[in-house]
């Protein structure tokens, strides 16, 4: 015969759902998370960071594609404000878009300026802007005036020619240069 297992001194006792209820510090309902906090929030970073990027980059792309919106402010103006006294005229006759012998695209612009006013006008530079179809900006430059200032009534000649013209121009406009 086996030996008689001797009892234990402690007896385990196992607890049932509703013998453990009075033995609570706490409600059950009070406000506490019934879960950890999270053990990586560099995850949660990382996340983000690539969101931020790829948010970044789409925009980007959209900005290269189609341009910068109009509504932002200061994108609208290419050119600087209109001067009451004098008068800029660059007739279309006078600009001249050709392919150079050695396959050079080149532009020129002839017009004058006048002032029609009755004081003497400093003369600012005058900024040529090419636009491709679609209406955007391929090339532009600013053209030196020939001199500081324009007396009453006086006129002055522009002569301006540039190279390496983008072949997508199709339009010039010729305006002041802005402050």
């Amino acid at each position: 015969m086996p030996p008689a297992r001797p009892e234990p001194a402690v007896q385990a006792r196992y607890r049932t759902a509703a013998d453990a209820v009075p033995d609570l510090p706490h409600s059950p309902f009070e406000h506490e998370p019934p879960f950890r906090p999270r053990r990586n929030p560099a995850k949660m970073w990382t996340i983000g960071a690539v969101a931020f990027a790829l948010t970044v980059t789409g925009l980007s792309a959209a900005v290269y594609t189609y341009g910068v919106p109009q509504w932002l402010p200061g994108t609208g103006q290419t050119f600087g404000a209109d001067r009451p006294d004098l008068k800029l005229s660059f007739p279309a006759e006078k600009q001249d878009r050709r392919k150079l012998p050695n396959g050079t695209e080149y532009f020129g612009a002839s017009g004058t300026v006048t002032n029609t006013g009755k004081q003497v006008r400093a003369l600012p530079q005058i900024l040529i802007v090419l636009r491709d179809s679609r209406d955007k900006v391929v090339k532009t430059w600013e053209v030196p005036p020939p001199q500081d200032e324009l007396a009453p009534g006086e006129s002055v000649t522009i002569n301006a020619a540039v190279t390496d013209v983008p072949r997508s121009a199709k339009f010039a406009e010729i305006g002041w240069k802005p402050d």
